[in-house]
């Protein structure tokens, strides 16, 4: 009978054994003896897929031979992974970061993991950081299950322990230790060389946890393995920025929507009251009723939390904490639709979906930064003017020549489009290298002057534009960079709006500047000359 661990570990009781699909006279020989040299021969081979083992990594087989964890009811019981840790080993690096529903079983199998190669890897020192002290406090008595439960003849033989103080087991006949640490702990890495880190539930780590996390990989050794894992609180945290720029940092993305942990069923719908929405998740997902059941009654008891606790996929489930300002709802639903670009340059911050056409207007709306590799981007929108589409985006560290030479450029490519900067800070001297060192003369003026000005009056009218747009008609909006900024732009608790901490807003700004200078010039109808 299958039983799971409180986090939602794959387990099952202990009565018989598993079948151990690797040499036969290996498996004797470690369980019989394991010395330090069996264990180092395990190392050497753990992340490895033998032929007989169906591809299957020999870590897996030892953990389901070895492991010990404690089931919902308080029994010992085998570990035995579950899909999702699976599915975790088939597609792990060495950098992983992992984006989950609740309760997966991914902190119990990474501590397993980690364990593991504790253990066959003399000289290793394992560090697990978690978000609270009873956090860790739980984490450490996992880890203490797996030692108590190792066959006797190995506990008391080659992994002797030796507890230097409440945080770490030391087995010191292989040079080897496993520490657990609270997030809070700010000094957690400083000083040592860790081969395993992994960080638990990093949207939930108090204080800088960019700060602390930085710290943590000062403390790597190069070779070290690393797993974040979490699931989600909030845009613009932590964990959200590491998520995003996966991609940039090498890491490996891994996302477990919930229903990817069997135990989530609860009894069957009848077919008959599926809405569309769960219509759509049955064809699209492989849902059963039992499942679409399930997904009815976390709704019901977590309301707007259900798409964070339960994420099901990995744009959603990121909340924003504060109150947007734009419909949230619209966002989400064009996030789901919006294309991918036709073309990107400059390193992917020039990004393309709707190429010039003879003919046609066009305006390039311009949100000035000071440029550096630091702080807010320098961002450009590229509309239509006759309809309002979205052509093209752009957001990078320019400034200053650079930046007036950059977008004088794009929009002459536009077929000489209108160039609308924003004259406040750093725009009036981006705007004078457009017109005296570019010399481009189709630039935007409000008022005789050149640029649009953003004040206290105009920004809330900009912004309400833009909702407007998106609601009405999200179709214009092609940039999921853009949608994201849209959902992270919040109103602040002094009333005014802007993006959250740790996000920007600046493709935000330079579209709402655009469609408002759009506006005007489609009044005057300027825009035909």
């Amino acid at each position: 009978m299958a039983v799971e661990e409180r986090d939602g570990d794959g387990v099952e009781e202990i009565d018989g054994e598993i079948d151990i699909a690797v040499e036969e006279h290996e498996w004797k020989t470690a369980v019989r003896r394991l010395d330090r040299e069996d264990l180092k021969k395990f190392g050497e081979i753990l992340d490895k897929r033998p032929g007989r083992m169906g591809g299957r990594p020999t870590i897996v087989d030892l953990a389901e031979k070895l492991l010990v964890v404690r089931s919902r009811y308080g029994r010992p019981v085998k570990l035995k992974a579950n899909a999702v840790q699976k599915e975790f080993e088939r597609r792990r690096g060495e950098r992983n970061i992992v984006l989950k529903a609740r309760q997966m079983g991914l902190t119990t199998w990474v501590a397993g993991r980690f364990f593991l190669k504790t253990i066959t890897q003399p000289g290793t020192l394992t560090l697990e950081v978690a978000h609270t002290q009873e956090a860790a406090e739980e984490i450490f008595r996992i880890v203490h299950r797996f030692v108590d439960w190792l066959p006797d003849h190995v506990r008391k033989g080659t992994l002797t322990t030796a507890r230097s103080n409440v945080r770490q087991i030391v087995f010191p006949k292989i040079d080897a230790q496993y520490r657990v640490v609270s997030a809070a702990d700010r000094n957690a890495g400083r000083g040592l060389t860790v081969q395993n880190l992994h960080c638990s539930e990093l949207a939930r780590w108090p204080g800088d946890a960019a700060e602390t996390l930085a710290g943590l990989r000062a403390a790597m050794a190069p070779d070290a393995e690393m797993v974040l894992e979490s699931t989600p609180q909030g845009v613009g945290g932590c964990f959200h920025r590491e998520w995003m720029k996966a991609d940039e940092t090498g890491m490996v993305r891994h996302f477990f929507p919930w229903w990817m942990e069997d135990k989530y069923r609860a009894r069957a719908v009848s077919e008959a009251s599926l809405t569309e929405e769960e219509r759509a998740l049955i064809a699209e997902r492989g849902l059963d009723l039992k499942q679409i059941a399930y997904r009815r009654q976390i709704r019901a008891d977590f309301r707007g939390l259900a798409r964070q606790e339960y994420a099901e996929d990995a744009d959603n489930c990121f909340l924003a904490s504060g109150e947007s300002v734009f419909e949230l709802a619209a966002v989400e639903t064009r996030m789901k639709t919006a294309p991918e670009p036709v073309k990107r340059r400059l390193n992917g911050e020039l990004e393309i979906w709707l190429p010039p056409v003879k003919g046609r207007e066009y305006l390039v709306a311009v949100d000035p930064a000071g440029g550096g590799s630091e702080g807010d981007y320098s961002a450009a929108q590229v509309l239509e003017m006759e309809t309002g589409l979205q052509c093209a985006e752009f957001a990078g560290h320019l400034g200053g020549l650079e930046l007036a030479r950059f977008v004088t450029g794009l929009a002459a490519e536009y077929n000489g489009a209108w160039l609308v900067v924003e004259r406040n800070n750093h725009g009036s001297g981006v705007l004078a290298l457009a017109e005296t060192a570019c010399k481009y003369m189709r630039i935007y003026r409000q008022g005789g002057q050149a640029g649009w000005l953003t004040t206290s009056v105009s920004r809330p009218a900009m912004l309400g534009k833009l909702d407007a747009a998106l609601v009405e008609e999200p179709e214009r909006f092609q940039s999921r960079r853009l949608l994201g900024e849209c959902r992270s732009f919040v109103r602040q608790a002094n009333g005014s709006s802007g993006a959250q901490a740790g996000t920007h807003d600046d493709r935000v700004m330079a579209m709402a500047m655009g469609l408002a200078a759009r506006a005007e010039l489609v009044g005057k109808r300027g825009w035909r000359s």
